[in-house]
């Protein structure tokens, strides 16, 4: 009886560690996400990597190893939620895209608020120098302090508070110049042509009307139509529609669409307003990063098929050179201005856990006629160099390329398809 129990106990040690082996080995066989139990600050690098790994454009991640960035900046130590923040920066910088960045809670949730038309801060519109990555205007908004302090296209901003913008990353440079209304902001402005200058603005409620409307009378022609869009925010697509409308009740037989100075915005809003000038064609092909190519088409529902000259130069970029491109290469406009921008990327914005954001270059595009514009840009039917304007003599006769759209319309051959 004494040896059988030895016996049984044995066996049922043995029985246990068979299990426990198979426990052990059952674990390592887990991938390394389930063996360990992720603190909130990793899972949120964690979802970033993820989505980049799954729409960035650019399969090889600009030669990079991705997995191993991520394994790098999970090594570097994750002790709080700003600490993370700055490793999520570091893993998205050697993708070289200043278009894929992260956004802090506060700054998506003002990129969301300007896109659907509301904005406080100073009005400038930015971008950083594809060449150079110099931190570069592309626009100050309309009725802005920037406006106000007639800062322009292509203005170079040195300092923001005295804060050298060398290396500065585009949204910080946005967050350092939003702040509370009244409060104050200094910036150093380089200017091509003379020396840098310093430029005090107040902070203000920026009003984000992006259609500017009225009909003009020009002598020895019929009424012309002219329109200004500043952005493609949320309101774009129905005011533009509402501006049509009116001006066409109003009398306008050919129109002037003025996209200086718009640095784009949303995609499908600069995609509808083509189908607003558009019967028929190609709006604009989008390539991802299996090569896939889709295209969005004109829907048949233009609600103009006059005349029409749209203006451009080297602050129109993004959905403003997508809708330029339509319809130039439609044959329903000519374009007048100067070279425009050149940005050929479509990013889209994710939502993330702790409410920051993600904005993620998902795919490129080409013009109709399968022009490739990054770093590019369009180049005008009609080039016509303007000297800088003020805002109260753009579309007067102090504007050259507004005088020569006049004067291309005065054309009775001019060429409308649709």
């Amino acid at each position: 009886m004494h040896n059988w129990l030895s016996v049984t106990g044995w066996l049922k040690r043995w029985l246990w560690g068979i299990v426990l082996l198979l426990l052990i080995q059952g674990f390592w066989s887990l991938p390394v996400a389930a063996r360990v139990t992720l603190n909130e600050d990793q899972q949120l690098l964690n979802e970033v990597w993820r989505i980049v790994n799954r729409t960035y454009v650019d399969a090889s991640f600009n030669g990079q190893n991705w997995s191993s960035l991520r394994q790098k900046a999970l090594r570097g130590g994750l002790k709080d939620r700003k600490a993370t923040y700055s490793a999520i920066e570091s893993m998205l910088e050697p993708l070289g895209d200043p278009f894929t960045r992260f956004l802090r809670p506060e700054q998506y949730l003002s990129l969301r608020t300007s896109t659907r038309g509301e904005l406080t801060g100073v009005g400038l519109q930015i971008a950083l120098e594809p060449e150079t990555g110099a931190l570069t205007v592309i626009s100050p908004i309309e009725g802005s302090p920037a406006d106000r302090a007639e800062l322009r296209p292509l203005d170079k901003i040195l300092a923001i508070d005295g804060v050298p913008t060398t290396d500065m990353a585009l949204d910080e440079a946005a967050e350092r110049m939003r702040g509370t209304i009244g409060s104050q902001v200094r910036l150093t402005v380089g200017r091509e042509g003379q020396s840098s200058f310093e430029v005090l603005l107040v902070r203000d409620r920026i009003e984000l009307n992006p259609v500017h409307a009225e009909l003009r009378q020009v002598p020895d022609q019929s009424a012309i139509g002219y329109i200004r869009l500043s952005q493609f925010n949320g309101n774009a697509v129905s005011e533009m529609a509402q501006a049509v409308q009116t001006l066409k009740s109003q009398g306008a037989t050919r129109y002037i669409l003025d996209l200086r100075g718009n640095p784009g915005g949303l995609l499908q809003a600069g995609v509808e307003i083509a189908r607003l000038w558009l019967d028929q064609g190609a709006i604009v092909y989008t390539v991802n990063r299996e090569g896939v190519q889709d295209s969005l088409e004109a829907r048949g529902s233009a609600l103009a098929q006059e005349p029409l000259v749209v203006l451009v130069n080297g602050g129109t970029a993004s959905a403003s050179e997508i809708l330029a491109a339509a319809l130039q290469d439609n044959g329903r406009a000519k374009l007048v201005g100067t070279q425009t921008f050149g940005k050929g990327l479509i990013q889209s914005l994710f939502d993330l856990s702790d409410g920051s954001g993600l904005a993620v270059t998902v795919a490129k595009y080409q013009t109709p006629s399968h022009h490739d514009i990054n770093k590019l840009g369009i180049t005008p039917d009609v080039v016509v160099e303007a000297p800088s304007l003020k805002r109260d003599q753009i579309a007067t006769a102090q504007d050259p390329q507004y005088q020569a759209a006049i004067n291309l319309l005065s054309n009775a051959t001019l060429a409308v398809s649709g």
